[in-house]
């Protein structure tokens, strides 16, 4: 099927009534009172200020969605925090209206600190805990597993465990005799499930940009039992480096731009014939998505 011109999406949004859609202004009206700014030299805050093609692509970006907030950039992490807790109000906003693809009770949250055993609080990887202890009780054990089994998640989608009275609500499913190790009953004493670990990057730098592929590397290889959605979201304006963590399969599910729309729009009014080919490809082999996508992929 042939996909509509960009410009009809675009357009397309700026009327539509959908929740997602209103949920994706939203989205954005509050990344424009707070991390999505221009500052006095007009160089938007997502922007890199050394590289022409960036300052142009996050301009053209903020023009689209409207930016009129004034204002010198805010700290790295101040912003990344910013953007995190949008994400994390999007995704909960979204994903909470779509029980009747995904029934479940959820929870979705950005993590607060950093707590480098967060994920040891679910599930499939709660023998993390002791394979900390053992390490802090064994400096040869500590040296060889280096940090590798530590990941902190910037947002968790969790699914609470199920009682039996919900599991037999339709018949008689389990019993005392059946179903005895399964992680979803909660009478076998399990931890929540983690259904999801997101990671948000507000930007991209080449000295950062493998940082997302070693966390979900770390997912992969330290789980039992089900894998966690592991997917990241940018704001990234440059289609090069979206391309180092969005190409390639293996690790992370996928890549959600906060504004891809207005991306793909940018880049074709700037004539940038080779960042909007290396979109296509991102955009073709399903390894670069819209955020508004993303809530609909998490209930998979």
């Amino acid at each position: 099927m042939t996909s509509p011109p960009i410009e009809s999406l675009v357009a397309r949004e700026a009327t539509s009534p959908a929740l997602f859609a209103e949920a994706r202004r939203a989205f954005h009206a509050t990344l424009l009172k707070t991390t999505l700014t221009i500052n006095s030299a007009d160089v938007v805050s997502n922007a890199d200020s050394s590289n022409p093609s960036s300052k142009k692509i996050a301009k053209g970006i903020a023009e689209l969605l409207k930016a009129e907030t004034r204002g010198e950039r805010i700290a790295g992490q101040t912003s990344g925090n910013q953007f995190e807790g949008c994400c994390a109000d999007f995704v909960k906003e979204t994903f909470s209206k779509l029980g009747h693809l995904r029934p479940g009770s959820w929870d979705v949250h950005q993590v607060s600190g950093r707590n480098r055993l967060e994920i040891a609080k679910y599930e499939q990887y709660a023998h993390l805990v002791a394979l900390d202890r053992a390490a802090k009780n064994d400096a040869e054990l500590a040296a060889a597993l280096g940090s590798d089994y530590t990941i902190t998640p910037d947002i968790v989608v969790v699914r609470d465990t199920v009682d039996d009275a919900a599991i037999n609500s339709p018949d008689l499913l389990v019993d005392d005799s059946v179903a005895l190790l399964s992680s979803l009953r909660a009478r076998n004493g399990g931890l929540p499930l983690l259904h999801a670990s997101i990671s948000c990057k507000w930007t991209i730098r080449s000295d950062r940009a493998q940082n997302a592929r070693s966390e979900a590397l770390n997912l992969v290889r330290n789980r039992k039992g089900r894998l966690p959605h592991v997917v990241v979201v940018t704001a990234e304006p440059t289609p090069s480096r979206l391309a180092s963590i969005a190409l390639g399969t293996g690790d992370i599910d996928c890549v959600y731009h906060f504004a891809l729309h207005e991306l793909q729009a940018t880049v074709k009014a700037l004539d940038m014939h080779d960042a909007a080919d290396l979109l296509a490809v991102m955009v073709n082999g399903k390894r670069l998505k819209d955020i508004s996508d993303l809530p609909l992929d998490l209930a998979v």
